[in-house]
This record gives C-alpha cells, sequence and structure tokens, in this order.
C-alpha cells in the first residue's frame, strides 16, 4: 500500500530531542532596533555571520556629547561668559557614570533674571502699553505671575550654565546619557529663597578598558570544541540519505514490529517515577500526538528511547522507564526518572528505488552519476564544515576576551544594545511568524524591552565586553580597514534598505557597516596570532 512522501509527513518539533539554545554572540548581528519596531543591516560580502553585534556607540569614542550640536556642549560651540564662574564637583559613580554638582551663584541668577525680564517687556501685549514700550517690573509680574515668571528664569539659568557644567567631561560624556537629577520642584523652592541655585547632572561616559593580564590577547591559546555533526563527509552522506529516502514510498508494515529504518506514527505521553504516587506529575515537554518518529534519526532523541521501541507494533502500547540525562538542555529535566508511555498508531517500512546513475538528476538535478552528486555534495559540506569551523573559532575567541576585560559598562550603553538585540529577535520572530501589528506592538511595548533587558542582563552585558574588547584591539594594533571594501559595503547596504523601502540614515548606516567590517578585522587577526587547537565533541 502507497503512502505519502515522508518528507511531508514529519513535524517540525520533536519532543524528545534534546534543544540547543542561541546565545547571543550567534544573533544575526546586522541589526538594530528602532521605533519601527526594528530595521536590518546586511553586508553582501560577508563569508559567514559575523558574532559582533553594533556597539551601542562607535569604538573611538566619538559618538560623545561633544559630537552633536544638540547635545550641551558642541565642539564648534564657543562658551558664553557668565558674571560670575561656577562651582562644579564632579564624583564618580558605578557603570561609568559621573555626577556633577552644580553650584550657581547669585550673580549668574541675577543676570538670568534680568534676561529673562528683558525679554518679556518686549515681546509680552500688556494692556496700556504699547508693544515695545518698557513696562515697570511690578506690573508685568502682575500680569504674568510670578511663580511663571521664576519657573521661565530658572529654565533660562539652567540654559546657560549646563554647557559649562558639562565642560569638563564633554569628551567623555556619551550622547544622550546627560540628565538633571535635581527636582524642579526643588530648584523652585531653593531659587525663591536664597536668589541662587544648586542642581546635580549625571552623565555616562566612555568606560576604560582593563587587560587582565596586559596585552593578553595578544598570544590567545584557544581551544575549540567541534560538533561531531559538523564533519563534511559525514555530513554529505547523511544528505545524500536523506535525498534517497525523499524518493522512496512508505509502505504499511502488517507482519512483523518495529526495526530501524521503518517510520512508525506515535502518541507519545510521560510522567515522572516517585516512590509517592501523590507527587507523580505528567511531564508536557515530553508529550505529542500523531508523532512521526524515523529510527535513523535514533540517535537524536532521548537515550534508551529507540531501544525501548523495537519490536513494538501496530496498535501496540507499550510503557517503560527512562532517566532524562544530566546533560539534557532542559534543565528541570535533568536526572528525571520517568515512565513513558507510547501507542503506536501506524507502523511503515521504506520502499527504496536502486541507489544508481539512474537517479543521479533526481538526487541533484544537473548531476549525471551517482560519483557526480556524492562530489558535489561533499564540497558543498565542506563549505559548511569551513563556516562552521570558522564560526566556532570566532566564538571561543570572544569568549576569551569576554573573561580578559574588566569595564564598567555604561547604563545607557547597556541598554541601546539590549533594544539591539531584542530588535533582532522581534525580526527573527516576524519573518518565522508573520505577525501582525497588534502582536508587533505588544512585543514592541516599554514592559516587554524592559523585562528582555532583565533577563539578559548577563548575556547582553557579555556581548558589549567582546565589542568593546575587539574595539580596542583595532586601535591598539593600528589596523586598517580599505576605504573602497567600506564604500562598497555602505552602498549596498543602503541599496538593500532602499529595496525593502524602509527609513535609514545613511551616517548610522556607516557607522554599522564600519564597525562591523573592523570587528572582522579584528577576528581575523586573532585568528592569525592565536594558538587554536581542535577538538570534536
Amino acid at each position: 500500500m502507497e503512502l505519502r512522501n515522508i518528507s511531508s509527513t514529519l513535524p517540525n518539533f520533536n519532543p524528545l530531542r534534546s534543544i540547543t539554545s542561541s546565545s547571543p554572540s550567534t544573533t544575526n548581528p546586522f541589526l538594530h532596533f528602532s521605533n519601527r519596531p526594528f530595521n536590518a543591516l546586511t553586508l553582501s560580502s560577508s563569508s559567514r555571520q559575523i558574532h559582533l553585534i553594533r556597539l551601542a556607540f562607535p569604538r573611538n569614542s566619538s559618538r560623545t556629547a561633544a559630537s552633536k550640536t544638540s547635545s550641551p556642549v558642541a565642539e564648534d560651540t564657543k562658551l558664553e561668559k557668565l558674571p560670575a564662574d561656577l562651582t562644579v564637583t564632579e564624583t564618580q559613580q558605578p557603570n561609568s557614570r559621573i555626577k556633577l554638582s552644580v553650584e550657581v551663584p547669585q550673580a549668574v541668577c541675577e543676570d538670568c533674571y534680568k534676561r529673562v525680564v528683558d525679554e518679556f517687556t518686549i515681546k509680552s501685549k500688556v494692556p496700556g502699553f504699547r508693544p515695545g514700550k518698557k513696562v515697570p517690573e511690578n506690573i508685568l509680574m502682575s500680569y504674568l505671575g510670578k511663580e511663571y515668571v521664576q519657573n521661565v528664569v530658572i529654565e533660562s539659568i539652567l540654559k546657560r550654565t549646563l554647557p559649562h557644567a558639562m565642560n569638563a567631561v564633554t569628551n567623555r560624556a556619551l550622547q544622550d546619557s546627560v540628565r538633571i537629577i535635581s527636582k524642579f520642584s526643588d530648584l523652585l523652592e531653593m531659587y525663591t529663597s536664597s536668589n541662587s541655585l544648586r542642581y546635580d547632572i549625571v552623565v555616562d561616559v566612555a568606560p576604560e578598558i582593563k587587560w587582565n593580564p596586559e596585552n593578553g590577547y595578544k598570544n590567545l591559546k584557544i581551544v575549540v570544541e567541534l560538533d561531531n555533526d559538523i564533519d563534511a563527509l559525514k555530513a554529505s552522506q547523511q544528505e545524500l540519505r536523506r535525498r534517497h529516502k525523499s524518493l522512496g514510498i512508505l509502505r504499511i508494515v502488517t507482519d512483523r514490529g518495529l526495526q530501524i529504518g521503518d517510520v512508525a506514527v506515535i502518541d507519545i505521553s510521560a510522567k515522572t517515577i516517585e516512590q509517592d504516587v501523590s507527587n507523580v506529575q505528567n511531564i508536557p515537554s515530553a508529550e505529542s500526538k500523531d508523532f512521526n518518529f524515523d529510527t535513523e534519526d535514533g540517535d537524536k532523541v532521548l537515550p534508551g528511547f529507540l531501544d525501548s521501541l523495537i519490536g513494538i507494533r501496530g496498535g501496540e502500547t507499550r510503557s517503560f522507564p527512562i532517566q532524562f540525562p544530566e546533560s539534557w538542555v532542559q534543565e528541570h529535566l535533568r536526572g528525571v526518572h520517568a515512565e513513558f508511555t507510547v501507542v503506536c498508531k501506524e507502523l511503515f517500512y521504506r520502499d527504496l528505488p536502486e541507489l544508481d546513475d539512474s537517479l543521479a538528476d533526481k538526487l541533484l538535478p544537473g548531476c549525471t552519476t551517482l560519483e557526480r552528486v556524492k562530489e558535489t555534495l561533499l564540497e558543498k559540506c565542506l563549505e559548511v564544515e569551513k563556516t562552521a569551523k570558522e564560526q566556532a573559532t570566532d566564538n571561543a575567541i570572544l569568549h576569551q576576551l569576554c573573561k580578559m576585560v574588566e569595564i564598567d559598562i555604561p547604563q545607557s550603553v547597556f541598554e541601546e544594545q539590549g533594544r539591539q538585540l531584542y530588535g533582532a529577535q522581534l525580526l527573527e520572530i516576524q519573518t518565522k511568524l508573520n505577525l501582525n501589528e497588534e502582536q508587533l506592538a505588544a512585543l514592541s511595548s516599554p514592559k516587554a524591552v524592559s523585562e528582555y533587558l532583565r533577563v539578559q542582563k548577563e548575556n547582553i552585558t557579555a556581548v558589549l565586553k567582546q565589542n568593546l574588547a575587539v574595539g580596542d584591539i583595532f586601535k591598539r594594533e593600528n589596523l586598517q580597514l580599505p576605504t573602497e571594501e567600506l564604500v562598497n559595503e555602505v552602498g549596498n547596504s543602503i541599496a538593500e534598505f532602499k529595496r525593502h523601502k524602509q527609513e535609514y540614515d545613511e551616517e548610522r548606516v556607516k557607522e554599522q557597516v564600519q564597525d562591523i567590517l573592523e570587528g572582522a578585522k579584528v577576528l581575523e587577526w586573532l585568528r592569525e596570532h592565536a594558538e587554536i587547537q581542535y577538538i570534536t565533541k
């Protein structure tokens, strides 16, 4: 009896398979979070996925308060002379944050008051006075309201003095991180009672990178664990077998039990084994209905599961105990003793065509011989093996760098980097599930982002430390990036944005591309100078 092609029956999720979770270092690196809620940036010439996430500020620390005219102090802005000097006290705080306590003398406050009154006199339309005619101060105060004028004066004081207060840290301050933490109500009360002002500012500064040991990155000793699955020869053989099976027919088994090579349609349930029956619990993550179990994948499921099913017949129910291994990915199941119950609903064997040259074109279009199919598959798998090996090497190097640097991460940088990573996950989810606007809005909410930052704090911090370490190496070793390569990649990235009709900031795109290319250059340099040992898991 002929049945459907096996490839159409296999489910996407196997409840018995050990599922590994992805780390931030393997997330698509060419993403940044924005108000959209996400955006993508890809480099067309990258031979593999580079692990570096774009830094929340460029590695040359140019993205400081001084680099934007909208910031308190701009590079080309000459500070206005004040009637008297401010007293600014600097206090170092955790997370590369500086607190500035600013004392504004009476002379400055009085000058700001005079300016505000003069401005109001010119622009206010007070009944009984022609425009531009000087209005007595008491009448002006009565017309505008004393408290309103005082509020404007305080704002004027802050606006005039903030650039002076920030002057000492301008070259270190990170953009958009400057905050006045004093309450406005307290400032109003202070100004009203003493005609002077004192306020506090906090600002994040570019973090200092300390290497332990100093220059330890120059003689890295790396051990890279390679998964056995990336072996090119083994992978090509498995791919050939998969393609061969896709050409076969599944036929119902009627006269025997399950054996290796068969496919069984089974229902699976599981519960814990406890001496106290009242504590027995079901294990939902191990349950499945109409699960297509390919016995040739027996090495990929829970150890002992396949052996316990050998010989089961269609329509038979079988129960058996299995202990989850201590290496199981789902921590809550490690070492758990469980009893599985399996109902074999259908049992099939494969009726495969003979594997010879006649199948070559069906196995791989364009091939005329089976030998050519094998050679082509091996070539493709060798490319995959090389990429996977490079990827694993980069991961190991970045992990080692992370352990060698001490960095006090600024909170503003942490939050921006976390949003970039969260944006990457949103893009991945949207690609797979095609979420509607309501679902996207829920996932993009401040609450959702805040929860992600809390849960992923350790991973986000690790990514930042890796990137800052790489940026520091690029500067220390005076590495260069070919201008032509940068220009080409920026052009490709902008073309990609236009093709998808997405908004973009050309300067930001250039920063991102440069960071990524510099990261790739550093990883290349580190691979050349490191002592690397490869072992297979």
